[in-house]
């Protein structure tokens, strides 16, 4: 453990049980791990690169350092089924990190999707329990089918996450963003400039981001006339914060097999990429999302 991450983990503990974790009422044996000790040790997994919980788990019963952060330890399966149960305080971490950066009130935002596979094989697509939930997309990008989810994603310029959703390649990409940006209106203000890829052209979408407050600033269609052109400097944002979950962050090896395992681990590593650009943003850090200070 590097005292970077040292410092990152202790912060982002105090203010989860501040802000995040409301106040336990009631009866009842206390939990001896807290929820707040929880979700700081599932974001110092993701990024010390265990994408496996049984490793991470013997990993920190192995390490003195770590026994001293997180004296009260659970077994491999404690840790995955309090995990997945505690999704809304994953979610709502992720809004509380976002609110405390400035760039919360960026005037433009970053949109994109990108494939989140959940199998290799068809073996595992007949018998998963996935299915109905995940299925069949072509990635552009790297000119290969997939089966799994696609993750949306809106973000701040600095890569913040801000709004998120999966959802089966088979749905059109501006239907899913439709619907995420109306079930999030409330984070939406009026003007607000939205960046998306060329394939959220359309009329009708632009109708709908114009009612919700929205500037919608795409690149142009070969069949269209020049307005905004391709915007590739602008649009490497969203590229480089999507390769910053898959890279370092270990996205497509999320080893999700059900519904809430998957959304679960997606959630666990946008909260990751969130509490080190708020840290970065507090010790002012040039590079908003580096992590090497944190990821060994």
């Amino acid at each position: 453990m590097t005292k970077e991450l040292d410092t990152l983990l202790t912060a982002l503990y105090v203010l989860i049980d501040d802000h995040v974790v409301p106040p336990r009422a009631g009866r009842g044996r206390r939990p001896e791990l807290t929820d707040s000790e929880l979700i700081t040790m599932a974001v110092a997994q993701v990024l010390q690169r265990y994408d496996s919980e049984r490793r991470w788990i013997r990993h920190i019963y192995a390490d003195a350092g770590w026994r001293a952060m997180f004296p009260a330890m659970l077994t491999q399966s404690g840790y995955h089924k309090r995990l997945k149960s505690s999704e809304p305080l994953l979610c709502k971490a992720i809004l509380t990190l976002a609110a405390c950066c400035p760039s919360w009130f960026d005037d433009m935002w970053i949109t994109d999707a990108t494939p989140v596979p959940c199998g290799m094989s068809r073996e595992t697509v007949k018998r998963s329990d996935l299915a109905g939930h995940a299925g069949y997309g072509y990635c552009a990008s790297h000119s290969r089918w997939y089966w799994g989810l696609k993750l949306y994603l809106v973000c701040a310029g600095d890569g913040m996450p801000l709004m998120w959703c999966l959802a089966t390649p088979k749905l059109g990409e501006r239907e899913v963003l439709a619907a995420l940006l109306e079930g999030n209106r409330h984070l939406i203000r009026n003007g607000q400039t939205l960046l998306a890829d060329k394939g959220f052209a359309g009329k009708d979408f632009k109708k709908l981001t114009e009612t919700m407050g929205l500037e919608l600033l795409r690149p142009d269609r070969k069949d269209e006339t020049y307005r905004n052109g391709n915007l590739g400097g602008v649009r490497q944002r969203i590229e480089s914060v999507n390769q910053t979950l898959k890279g370092q962050l270990g996205l497509e090896a999320h080893g999700g097999r059900t519904p809430a395992g998957v959304f679960t681990r997606v959630a666990q590593r946008l909260l990751a990429m969130a509490a080190a650009i708020w840290h970065n943003w507090a010790t002012s850090l040039t590079s908003k999302r580096s992590l090497i200070a944190y990821d060994h």
